[in-house]
């Protein structure tokens, strides 16, 4: 069954956003409240294993120059592109919102999702430089998306956020400074730490695996304790403590994968109960358009163009702009802007457009996953990775 579901049309988040969507039809669904008090933590936690998994699996293969770079200029050119245009394709579609909210959905919509990415990612049929590329990205993206998503919701109630006292280029600074910093000592240190205490007899297995979990969620915690970026810091770590780890514990991440995936699956279930019959008929269909633009527009040409000069192919620029899912990230922005900015005019249908971004990026992006995969695998995998 989990092998049809990795190589099917049908992924394993679709058939559990379908179980929520399905279950809401035979009980009542939970208030939004009670939905959003138990999908906050738990859309937090997952993102936080997922990231740091990704991240070191990655570095237990082969480096990637050609990915790596690939992924950088997606990051530092793509990600604000896409947010510009997500913004100019948003403003005449919602024209009697305040300029900042359509800018804040905008950065909302722009992140992509690690988890749903996994269907390609784990597939051997894509390139490696390509996978490195789109996991590089989709680790990175969230925290170099956060600050931008905190100003624009701040310039919305025209108000200061509690946790930012200083100018937003010296946050922005300390996000992403701090936030590397402190994940890669984390990373470094723990994973120097497990190999050290595995090697002299004095871990197993399994508390090793519970230590890797104890370390991502430090990496998390320490950089937001110290004003770093929380998810940043994450993913860095993961890198380190690949690096660090090497090949001799693949046990320790297959564990964490699979702690990753179950809360994956759970969150998009979670998903999937907050659409009762009477929230998908207010889903307005300006949102559903506003949705499939930036699916289809806003961020394949942003990467299109963020790629150009790179050496990257017709064809993997095309594939790395389609497969940016919209997933965790998107909608745990969309309830932490709706925690934290009271003001907002809008506050309640972003987070409605952010979770129905959820759901059609799903299924969309989960049918075309393994035929996608394969079309890329034929036009691209003899070109040699430089």
């Amino acid at each position: 069954m989990a092998r049809r579901l990795a190589e099917g049309v049908v992924t394993a988040p679709m058939v559990f956003l379908g179980m929520g969507l399905v279950a809401t039809l035979f009980v009542d669904a939970p208030e939004m409240q009670q939905l959003q008090d138990l999908l906050h933590p738990l859309a937090e936690i997952t993102l936080v294993i997922v990231l740091f998994t990704d991240a070191a699996m990655m570095r237990l293969k082969r480096g990637d120059r050609a990915g790596v770079t690939r992924a950088g200029r997606m990051l530092v050119l793509g990600l604000p592109l896409m947010i510009l245009i997500g913004y100019l394709i948003a403003r005449p579609l919602l024209p009697d919102w305040p300029l900042w909210e359509v800018a804040l959905l905008a950065a909302i919509l722009a992140p992509t999702d690690a988890a749903l990415g996994q269907a390609v990612i784990s597939n051997t049929a894509v390139p490696e430089r390509i996978r490195t590329a789109i996991t590089m990205e989709s680790g990175l993206n969230d925290g170099l998306a956060l600050p931008a998503i905190l100003l624009f919701g701040c310039l919305a109630v025209a108000g200061l956020h509690d946790n930012v006292q200083t100018s937003w280029v010296v946050f922005a600074m300390e996000q992403v400074g701090l936030g590397v910093l402190t994940g890669a000592l984390v990373g470094a240190g723990g994973g120097w730490f497990i190999k050290k205490a595995s090697s002299t007899g004095y871990s197993n297995d399994l508390y090793e695996g519970i230590g890797v979990l104890a370390l991502a969620g430090l990496a998390y915690l320490l950089s937001a304790e110290l004003g770093g970026n929380g998810f940043l810091a994450t993913f860095v770590a993961g890198l380190a403590f690949g690096m660090v780890l090497g090949e001799r514990h693949p046990f320790l991440l297959e564990f964490m994968e699979t702690e990753g995936q179950m809360l994956v699956l759970l969150a998009f279930l979670t998903i999937g109960l907050t659409f009762s019959m009477d929230r998908l008929m207010a889903v307005d269909p300006v949102w559903i358009g506003l949705i499939v633009t930036s699916l289809f527009v806003a961020r394949p040409l942003a990467i299109w163009l963020s790629l150009t000069g790179s050496g990257a192919e017709p064809g993997e620029k095309l594939f790395m702009g389609w497969f940016g899912p919209r997933g965790l990230a998107t909608a745990l922005f969309a309830l932490l802007v709706l925690h934290d900015f009271d003001g907002l005019t809008h506050g309640d249908e972003i987070l409605l457009i952010a979770f129905t971004a959820v759901l059609i990026s799903a299924v969309l992006h989960g049918v075309s996953a393994a035929p996608a995969a394969r079309w890329i695998g034929r036009v691209s995998g003899l070109q040699k990775d430089v």
